[in-house]
């Protein structure tokens, strides 16, 4: 009997690592998939470097040999990006509004996935009357433009980073919610659910251990592109001065100076920087979103 169990034991197949899966050998194929994800790390790891890789402290207005404030100072070898309106290093900002930027982003959609999830897996769930309160409420919310509704929320927050962040979060489940709850109602009837039924397991139990791990490839794949919408609506918000406030560098707020048509005609080097790492990051979230989209759809695995 234990030799038997051992060779089952032997002929068993081992398990996969990550790197060795299916799924990433499909993502790998998507060149534009990979290019993003490696861009996209060099802007997460320049964030987290920001105190090394900024040349300057980005709060501080810098003097110059005259022994004044160097403002919109024209790209330099001193400042690579030139200055600001108030002498601030740019590149020193780019870099730091980097990190304010990604980590709103990132704060935001851990919000708005768990709120999210959680109320599509109750709606899709129990349904009848938990589920029409529920998605009655996410038709409410869908009604407002995500933009709009934000703006008017904070107008009434005290503007800061923490603020944005929930802003953000909480004007922007609505999708994951119609999307679990979609999911959900796929698969709340198949077999292993009710044998999970029959076997006396409480519905948390099997939302949580039978029903959420399959449904988690749409869910990563949903949260990765509303990553990018967040950081567009972090830029948008602090563009209109209702987001990340100054000094408080973020790429948003550093758009806010090409309000002045001086500045947007004469003095590119103060907005086009921020503009193209916004472009570049939504840009790269986006290709990566597509690529685990294609990698982990059902439809494409060899049977």
């Amino acid at each position: 009997m234990t030799q038997q169990f051992a060779q089952e034991i032997e002929i068993k197949p081992k398990k996969k690592g990550v790197f060795e899966t299916d799924a990433w050998k499909r993502f790998k194929q998507n060149k534009l998939a990979v290019f993003g994800a490696v861009l996209l790390s060099l802007f997460v790891f320049v964030a987290l470097l920001a105190p090394v890789l900024a040349p300057y402290d980005p709060y501080v207005s810098q003097v110059n040999e005259l022994g004044t404030y160097d403002v919109h100072a024209s790209p330099s070898a001193d400042h690579l990006l030139g200055t600001d309106s108030l002498g601030r290093d740019m590149l020193s900002r780019l870099i730091y509004g980097a990190r304010v930027s990604l980590s709103v982003a990132f704060a935001a959609v851990l919000i708005a996935t768990i709120t999210g999830v959680i109320l599509g897996i109750i709606a899709g769930y129990y349904g009848k009357w938990v589920d029409t309160a529920i998605m009655r409420l996410t038709d409410i919310v869908i009604c407002f433009p995500v933009l709009f509704l934000a703006i008017s929320i904070a107008t009434i927050l005290k503007p800061s980073i923490f603020n944005v962040m929930i802003i953000i979060g909480l004007v922007s489940w609505t999708t994951m919610t119609r999307l679990v709850r979609g999911e959900v109602l796929r698969i709340r009837e198949t077999e292993y659910i009710e044998a999970a039924r029959a076997m006396g397991q409480n519905n948390l139990i099997i939302m949580a251990k039978h029903i959420l791990p399959n449904i988690m490839a749409p869910i990563v794949v949903q949260a990765t592109l509303q990553t990018a919408e967040a950081i567009l609506t972090e830029s948008a918000l602090s563009f209109l001065g209702v987001g990340v406030q100054q000094p408080v560098p973020s790429w948003g707020n550093m758009l806010n100076e090409a309000t002045s048509i001086l500045v947007l005609q004469f003095k590119p080097w103060i907005w086009i920087p921020a503009g193209l790492a916004i472009l570049l990051t939504i840009l790269c979230i986006n290709f990566v979103g597509d690529g685990l989209r294609d990698a982990l759809d059902p439809k494409t695995k060899k049977t």
